[in-house]
């Protein structure tokens, strides 16, 4: 099986709150979905190289180093390389939406901006879009004004500062620079116009200025604020600035595990995602993103009733999301097939998203906007829902392709359902059955409690009258289930540490889950871990795991979805969840090692 050229975590990510593109560390564009993020891809040799569509800018040095740094404050990706003959740097930039005078009216693009910093070095640029998924090649044209690539329902143009000639289906480029000089390239829309160096430069400069001013937004201050702030900005770039969704990852089909088949398409938007991306922007200070993701959720809830309940998954604009679909023509990255798109999963039962979905609401009419009498009564309906089915089987968080289970996370997450509901009805002096839904919230509390225990180690266990574990169960203490230091909850989280710990990565379970193959750690996992920790006062200890899974992020501080043994990425990248969780850990970890701070218990 042929490794592929570039590692999954060899990339960072711009975009400009529509689409988002993957830069690798060589200065190859090898991954784009346009005109938006959930749109088939232009780009995707990091799927199948040579084959997948790339923009490459390869710069002709003698065994260069390169690395990849952000402008800090800013997703505005510097890819540089150097070698003894000489050094050279390309910039790379989405126009960001508020750099614009008229947002809605700029023609979209992507821009790249070569420069020299030390020597005299040669250049070789190919720009080989395939639409469709490669499944279409554009028809190519190339005029003293640029490069126009044609397919049947989209048209991309290129304009470069130097000349631009065909190389088969590919516009390419060749060039030289010497120190202090620099080309570019834009590559957009149908309706784009040919900008100049002045426009080049006024763009970069506009661009940083609004991510910076975004940044200045943000309330932390605490430790690890370079790393919780970037986190921040790759949430940023997977929130849509049109919906206020957020996608779970930027990629579809990054395998879990090389050659197992584990591949899925993570451009939709999970409602579980919805308390932790509210808890994190809240948290950071950004409260109109949270509020913004909070209409969002809040527009499913209404549109939500018995005959259409509320699903796992949506698209990015809300609609329901693609059904599951192959590439056979694909290879797949590292050779893992089959490629997919869409995902199947979004007509699974999954008991658990009630209580995620009422715990982001609890929090947006806690410190944002109070809900609307409608919008209560849709609530109420999905409180109704849960008592009518939390005592049933589901495929559970880790969405299980198998028969369903009794998973306890499903359960713990019907309690919070009720228990949101509750509290919220109180704090807002809201109409509802508060006798009912208390004793259907104590019920299945007791039901946790006697069914969901290791007969003989008395610890919490993945599903009824079961013995494994599993990570999810790290939510219990964070959702305010169980207490950080109850005598059964620490003796669970030691099991956590032993049985689905390996040398600093944690995994989410030992069970078979239906699909061939395993799985690489999951990332999200050790930053519950740690701030379960950090909330039973084990801070050394904490610590420690805070400090590995920190390193688990590529060199840029971007993190993907699992680890293989080595500590290298697996899975779909940037994903949200993992960094949700990171700003979590870091800032509840923080919080405890405050000297000033002093615990103390809240509702």
């Amino acid at each position: 099986m042929a490794e592929p050229p570039r590692a999954i975590g060899e990339h960072g990510i711009i975009g400009d709150m529509e689409t988002a593109a993957l830069v690798a560390c060589d200065g190859t564009i090898d991954y784009l979905c346009w005109p938006a993020l959930d749109s088939p891809s232009v780009f995707a040799d990091l799927l199948d190289p040579g084959k997948g569509g790339a923009f490459s800018i390869t710069p002709a040095l003698d065994d260069p180093r390169s690395l990849q740094l952000y402008l800090p404050e800013t997703n505005v990706l510097t890819t540089r390389f150097m070698a003894e003959e000489g050094s050279a740097e390309i910039l790379d930039i989405m126009p960001h939406p508020d750099a614009r005078p008229r947002p809605s009216e700029a023609a979209r693009c992507l821009i790249r901006r070569v420069s020299v910093t030390r020597g005299t070095i040669r250049f070789s640029a190919c720009c080989a879009p395939r639409f469709d998924y490669a499944r279409e090649t554009p028809k190519l044209a190339i005029d003293e004004n640029g490069a126009r690539f044609t397919g049947k329902t989209l048209m991309l143009q290129l304009f470069a500062s130097v000349p631009l000639e065909a190389d088969g289906d590919a516009a390419s480029a060749s060039f030289t620079l010497s120190a202090g000089e620099s080309a570019w390239f834009v590559l957009g829309d149908a309706d784009l116009t040919r900008p100049d160096d002045a426009k080049i430069l006024e763009e970069i400069a506009a661009t940083t200025d609004a991510w910076r001013r975004w940044t200045a937004q943000s309330s932390y201050k605490g430790r690890w604020r370079e790393d919780v702030m970037r986190s921040a900005l790759a949430l940023k770039l997977l929130t849509s600035r049109r919906h206020g969704s957020i996608a779970a990852a930027a990629t579809f089909s990054l395998p879990e595990a090389t050659g197992a088949g584990r591949n899925w398409d993570y451009r939709a938007v999970w409602i579980r995602d919805a308390s932790f991306t509210v808890y994190a922007f809240m948290r950071l200070g950004f409260i109109d993103e949270a509020k913004h993701f909070g209409r969002w959720a809040g527009a499913r809830v209404m549109a939500s009733d018995s005959d259409h309940p509320l699903r796992i998954m949506y698209a990015i604009d809300g609609t329901e999301a693609a059904d599951e679909d192959e590439l056979p023509h694909l290879a797949g990255y590292a050779g893992s097939r089959p490629v997919r798109i869409g995902n199947a999963a979004h007509s699974q039962s999954q008991l658990d998203i009630f209580g995620e979905l009422m715990d982001s609401v609890y929090l947006t009419n806690k410190y944002g906007e109070a809900i609307s009498h409608k919008g209560w009564s849709h609530v109420a309906g999905i409180v109704d829902y849960v008592i009518a089915n939390w005592q049933k089987p589901d495929a559970g968080i880790w969405e299980i392709r198998a028969e369903p289970r009794h998973f306890l996370h499903s359960r713990v997450m019907c309690w919070v359902a009720l228990d949101r509901a509750i509290r919220l009805s109180i704090k807002r002096s809201l109409p509802a059955p508060l006798v009912r839904w208390t004793e259907c919230r104590d019920a299945i509390a007791a039901d946790i409690w006697e069914n969901f225990r290791h007969p003989e180690h008395g610890y919490f266990v993945q599903e009824r009258g079961g013995t494994e574990l599993d990570a999810a169960l790290l939510m219990m203490p964070l959702v305010r289930f169980v207490s950080s230091t109850d005598p059964v909850w620490l003796k669970t989280l030691d099991a956590i540490r032993d049985q689905l710990c390996d040398d600093g990565l944690v995994y989410r379970y030992r069970t078979h889950d239906g699909l061939d193959g395993g799985e690489g750690a999951f990332t999200t996992c050790t930053f519950w871990l740690a701030e379960c920790l950090a909330r039973a006062g084990r801070l050394t200890e904490a610590q420690l795991v805070l400090a590995k899974g920190r390193r688990y992020a590529n060199a840029l501080g971007l993190y993907s979805e699992e680890q293989d043994r080595r500590g290298l990425h697996l899975g779909n990248f940037p994903q949200a969840l993992t960094h949700l969780a990171f700003i979590s850990a870091a800032y509840f970890t923080d919080r405890r090692l405050d000297p000033s701070h002093r615990p103390n218990w809240q509702p």
